[in-house]
């Protein structure tokens, strides 16, 4: 019996490889099995194999045999990429999820619309409410008394620079510099 176990193991550290992925040591077939059904087991696997690497060589040249149909026909991979797009947007957009979610967020919208305009007509109000105010008034005359004292004289020659301020002026007659360059 030593003998058949010492016989077996080379052959069960072959199995070991890439191939045997389920095998997990010499004694992983069941003992019943004997060497014939061993045998004609390794040749059912070898056969299935070589039909793998076949049909594999099979699928390379079909793959191949349709990207060359397709550069014929003009098809390229940017356009099947905008047809999946397009075909997936179609999907989603017929979805009842994204129906859902699309009419609940218009509905928000409509309703945040509505709020800042409500907002927006309750801040005027106010504003004009405090423009009316004795306390704004006062402070926007002080503001303009202010500005009438800052305000240089008006000149006599043009009436447009009548409201201008000295440093406007300056701006004005200075000639304009050219930017620096880098």
């Amino acid at each position: 019996m030593e003998d058949t176990d010492k016989g077996s193991q080379p052959h069960a550290d072959a199995e070991m490889g890439e191939d045997a992925v389920t095998t997990v040591g010499p004694s992983a077939f069941p003992p019943a099995m004997t060497e014939e059904e061993r045998q004609e087991l390794q040749e059912e696997l070898l056969k299935v194999e070589d039909e793998i690497q076949t049909l594999s060589q099979v699928l390379a040249a079909k793959e191949k045999q349709a990207a060359d149909i397709k550069r014929k026909l003009g098809i390229t991979p940017l356009n099947e990429l905008k047809q999946n797009l397009t075909r997936t947007w179609q999907d989603v957009t017929a979805s009842t999820a994204y129906r859902r979610t699309s009419e609940t967020l218009s509905q928000a919208s409509l309703k945040a619309t509505t709020a800042f305009s409500n907002m927006g007509s309750v801040l005027s109000r106010k504003l004009e409410d405090v423009r009316k105010a004795p306390t704004f008034k006062s402070f926007e005359e002080r503001v303009g008394t202010l500005k009438t004292k800052m305000s240089p004289s008006p000149s006599a020659t043009d009436p447009e620079e009548q409201n201008l301020s000295p440093a406007t002026e300056a701006l004005l007659t200075e000639p304009p510099q050219d930017p620096p360059m880098n």
